[in-house]
């Protein structure tokens, strides 16, 4: 643990768990996670710079990913078969959103192709920074915008999807089975060892995946049912929070203003064209509009699974839908910009 900044870390948590009790207390969808998104948001615009180690981080992402495995049934394969539909229509949808995104930023905000298509891309954040660096783009550009969709998408998708629901899929889970704590922390540090180990391979969000893995075949066969208890789910939606938060430490008001209405006009964009298709994918599937809205929402695996867990969807329907969106993109973003050149269409 050398090398960490205890005070940032202080500064990150308090803030966290600040914001995170009074979302909790208020009664908001989804109120650990984004009432420590929001007050940690607000540290690093003061200049605080929050920030959350590593191991923190990590933690957070066990919690969410052993909660994942935790909606796999018996009958999980009768209900795949019912997805392949909407996985291509999500694909769609993906390809949309970075094309019309990609070209409002280029057209009315003076973006270059490669910048624009990286800064509109629906997730996979660390790998378009990387991208972005490779190939000579803007990645102050690409971080600031995606960082913005992310917070915007996580701050305001649980109220909008109450209004459209007229309050439907906003499930308490206060009376779903618990697993015991010590099978939540034998799937916790199983989780953890196997996400490090196969994030050596390169797979996009390593822990969520072995989480997912090891919970739902831990479901799955029957070894345990039931969830994480309160307090440690708590506790992880607080961790993840903080993080998508401390995204914006560094970054001045300035630029933030500057880059702002950008970030905005391309999220508002990218979440009315995720809106129609999860509509019509609802209304196909005869699934809960609010639970493939999420699926299809372009934000982050941890933070939109997160969403889906606490607003009481089917947590497992959410994950693959945004696991398969980043392997989508790691496989077609490189292809996208070599062949973009100097303009989207």
């Amino acid at each position: 643990m050398l090398g960490i900044d205890w005070r940032k870390t202080a500064i990150a948590l308090a803030a966290g768990f600040g914001g995170a009790l009074v979302g909790v207390y208020v009664g908001v969808p989804a109120g650990s996670l984004l009432g420590s998104t929001f007050a940690v948001t607000v540290a690093a615009l003061m200049g605080l710079r929050p920030t959350v180690p590593p191991f923190l981080r990590d933690f957070g992402f066990c919690v969410i990913a052993v909660s994942l495995g935790s909606g796999v049934t018996p009958d999980i394969l009768s209900e795949l078969a019912r997805w392949p539909m909407s996985l291509a229509m999500l694909a769609v949808a993906m390809l949309s959103v970075i094309f019309i995104c990609g070209w409002i930023l280029q057209r009315l905000f003076g973006a270059e192709a490669p910048a624009a298509l990286l800064a509109t891309s629906p997730g996979a954040l660390s790998y378009t920074l990387a991208l972005a660096d490779d190939r000579g783009a803007d990645v102050r550009f690409v971080m600031v915008l995606q960082s913005l969709r992310l917070l915007l998408i996580t701050l305001l998708l649980p109220p909008l999807i109450g209004y459209a629901e007229g309050g439907a899929g906003v499930a308490p889970q206060g009376d779903a089975p618990h697993i015991g704590y010590g099978a939540g922390a034998i799937l916790l540090a199983a989780t953890f060892v196997l996400g490090t180990l196969i994030t050596r391979l390169r797979v996009p969000a390593p822990i969520v995946m072995a989480g997912l893995v090891l919970s739902g075949i831990a479901h799955g066969a029957g070894f345990v049912s039931g969830r994480l208890a309160d307090p440690v789910t708590f506790v992880g939606f607080t961790v993840i929070g903080a993080v998508i938060g401390t995204r914006f430490a560094g970054i001045s008001r300035a630029e933030l203003k500057r880059l702002g209405m950008a970030g905005v006009v391309s999220t508002s964009v990218a979440v009315s064209i995720s809106v129609a298709f999860a509509w019509i994918v609802s209304l196909l599937l005869s699934l809960p509009f609010g639970q493939v809205w999420v699926s299809f929402a372009p934000g982050g695996v941890e933070g939109m699974s997160s969403m889906a867990l606490a607003l009481g969807y089917d947590p497992l329907y959410v994950a693959v839908h945004h696991v398969f969106r980043i392997l989508l993109l790691i496989l077609i973003l490189p292809v996208l910009i070599r062949f973009a050149g100097k303009r989207i269409i």
